[in-house]
């Protein structure tokens, strides 16, 4: 049978079928042994790749015990515990060399990546830009400073992964415009930072350096895409440290790690010389940002960024200086709010933190008005969503080489290749049970037309005007929200991509937006969540209420928001929060 069917597909002149499967079989068990060396070179490069990480770990550890030697009197614990202004100003003085500051952080950080598995590797060259800063003519603003920086985040010389194995061939030629000005002004970079694998995801593993735990509970996951970052300051091996944010990649892992990190406005810090698996999606943009553990150390980052040195090596920057007097006011401030988006109901000591925070800032004599954001699941699905998979997520699933997926990522990828006429039916027959789950799954297949891509790009700007005008129309100077928490346990986020919507509608807006912890979750907390229904009794509630269970003592936080181009003001809100909630927590 199958040799009268050969026949058929045959060319005109004679050949023997027997020989034709022959042909066949060998094309077969080609295919089959190409796959298996593209395998075995793959997981060749990924062995190099921690081969050469390990390296770097070893080097650093035996330059902190040289240091050890020649300096045995070093007070560690009483340089880790300065706030970064305190420690500026030491090194500034002299009475702390940038030295000793260095090797102190590197041998925190070597403990707390051997605990949560933050750093991708070190960057042996921090020791030649010690060098370096004690020539320079003046001191910068972060002088003498070590600070890590996300994996994508280009340095000479050093992979920028994206956690990805297509990756790994790809040596950075230059430093990005970043990392230039951060050197400009005295820091170190002295770590990369591990991420999840291709960035879009909010916990933090990827298949060539494994997952990064939370230091608090290594049960739960220190957020992402910035998760690396998140698990190394709030573990303390780093006093500053620079991520990325396109849904809440600087923000989630602030709020899962207890951290205060701020999303600029997009444009407002260079982004040349940063990678990224996708690039040229221009309609929601991501933006770079710092991450520590006080708001006033992201307002001497961006003090330190936004500086002629980076408005002349990238002018597509606005040359628009840091305004301390906004930051220094002590105006009182007309502050919009909610504690729920309508969407995606967020664990009861979520909520609990926005209406104590708000009550505190009332009582401290800011006028509090309720506000209400609009079409939530609307700007999830049909902007955020489909911004990002246009293409019904085609060139995303490209860039997973040879097949290899991390398991925290198994969950999307599985929705993701489902046929676009399957992902429609499947969300026509949802609808009327699940329809967060219809929405989601009809926005996955993506857009017909260049037309249909174009008007997308229309109702972003006009949801952004809508936005503002309801703003406005309250005279609104800042926004009090909630922001997703506390930390999920590991491998929850991949099944709760849409639980982000607290955080994405921000990137949507390109707004800056900024988070700082208030609290931490009480045994009252774990009770009430108990109750917890979310909004639709879907799989997804039932989801988030098991992501978050076992979460006592975790840091829980809230979201701060200003309007665009206005980041002094979105730190000084910030920074107002934080001064409420850490007095309430000391009386």
């Amino acid at each position: 049978m199958i040799q009268q069917q050969l026949i058929q597909f045959l060319p005109e002149r004679k050949m023997d079928p027997s020989a034709a499967l022959t042909l066949l079989g060998s094309s077969v068990a080609a295919v089959v042994v190409w796959k298996w060396l593209s395998k075995k070179t793959i997981q060749k490069k990924m062995e190099e790749a921690r081969r050469t990480r390990d390296e770097s770990m070893k080097k650093m550890a035996k330059a902190v015990q040289q240091f050890r030697e020649q300096v045995p009197s070093v007070q560690t614990d009483a340089i880790l515990s300065l706030p970064l202004l305190e420690l500026t100003g030491r090194l500034q003085e002299g009475s702390l060399s940038p030295k000793t500051v260095l090797y102190t952080y590197v041998e925190k950080a070597l403990e707390v990546t051997q605990q949560t598995n933050c750093l991708r590797h070190f960057i042996p060259e921090c020791e030649e830009q010690l060098q370096e800063i004690q020539q320079q003519k003046e001191k910068g603003l972060l002088y003498g400073i070590p600070i890590s920086i996300k994996d994508h985040i280009g340095h000479k010389g050093h992979l920028s992964t994206c956690g990805l194995v297509q990756c790994l061939g790809n040596l950075m030629k230059e430093d990005s415009v970043l990392v230039k000005v951060l050197k400009r002004q005295g820091a170190i970079p002295f770590a990369v930072t591990n991420v999840p694998q291709s960035l879009f995801s909010y916990d933090c593993g990827n298949p060539i350096f494994g997952q990064t735990l939370n230091p608090f509970n290594h049960q739960k996951s220190p957020g992402g895409s910035s998760g690396g970052e998140g698990a190394l300051i709030a573990g303390g091996g780093s006093i500053l440290g620079i991520g990325s944010d396109i849904g809440g990649s600087i923000r989630l892992p602030s709020s899962f790690c207890g951290l205060c990190g701020l999303k600029p406005t997009a444009e407002r810090l260079s982004l040349a010389g940063v990678t990224g698996p996708i690039n040229g999606i221009l309609a929601v943009p991501g933006a770079l940002g710092p991450m520590a553990r006080d708001v006033d150390s992201l307002a001497l980052c961006m003090k330190a960024l936004l500086c002629e040195e980076m408005f002349q090596l990238d002018p597509t920057v606005p040359p628009i200086p840091f305004n301390e007097e906004v930051y220094s006011s002590s105006t009182l401030l007309r502050v919009g709010y909610y504690d729920t988006d309508g969407y995606f109901p967020l664990p009861p000591c979520m909520r609990r933190a926005v209406k104590e925070t708000r009550g505190a800032l009332q009582a401290a004599g800011h006028q509090l008005v309720p506000f209400s954001p609009p079409r939530i699941p609307y700007v999830m699905t049909e902007l955020f969503m489909k911004t990002f998979f246009a293409d019904g997520g085609r060139t995303w699933l490209d860039v997973f080489t040879g097949g290899i997926i991390d398991p925290s990522l198994k969950p999307q990828v599985k929705f993701f290749k489902f046929p676009n006429l399957v992902k429609k039916l499947l969300a026509l027959l949802l609808k009327p049970l699940f329809p967060r789950l219809a929405d989601y799954l009809s926005a996955l297949s993506g857009m017909r037309s260049v037309k249909e891509m174009w008007n997308h790009h229309h109702q972003i700007q006009a949801y952004r005007s809508e936005f503002i005008t309801q703003w406005k129309e309250l005279q609104l100077d800042v926004m009090l929200c909630p922001v997703l928490g506390p930390a999920f346990t590991t491998g929850y986020p991949g099944k709760l991509v849409t639980a982000i919507s607290s955080t994405m509608l921000y990137n949507v807006l390109n707004f800056p937006a900024g988070v700082v912890p208030v609290s931490t979750v009480t045994e009252a907390d774990e009770e009430e969540l108990k109750l917890y229904q979310g909004c639709c009794d879907d799989p997804w509630d039932r989801t988030l209420k098991k992501a978050v269970s076992g979460a006592v003592g975790l840091p829980v936080a809230v979201q701060c928001v200003a309007l665009p181009w206005q980041e002094e003001l979105c730190l000084r809100f910030m920074k107002e929060v934080e001064t409420l909630s850490r007095g309430k927590r000391a009386a």
